[in-house]
């Protein structure tokens, strides 16, 4: 998969450094997967949530931090929508970020 934008994954763990490891993990896994419909990202993630419109959102770090990507499956092109803890998830409507 090609993955837009990595930026605002290492932003993200700038701010939380506890996170760079399992956000690098995920993208290790995630540019390396060929994912062609939802439920073979639930094989590879199967505490991910799928949501309507190619939305996916991650839980990262053990369920610390919230990831949430937007899947153009036919492009195998994953674009980052989101990341952050809990509280500020529980603030953004995944299905409009």
């Amino acid at each position: 998969m090609r993955i837009i934008a990595i930026k605002t994954l290492k932003d993200f763990w700038e701010d939380y450094p506890d996170s760079e490891e399992a956000l690098k993990s995920w993208y290790a896994v995630a540019k390396k997967a060929d994912w062609k419909t939802p439920g073979e990202v639930k094989e590879t993630y199967g505490n991910a949530s799928i949501l309507q419109e190619g939305r996916v959102v991650f839980n990262i770090a053990g369920n610390k931090y919230r990831l949430i990507v937007w899947i153009n499956y036919p492009h195998r092109v994953v674009y980052i929508r989101f990341v952050g803890t809990h509280r500020q998830y529980d603030k953004v409507d995944a299905q409009k970020v």
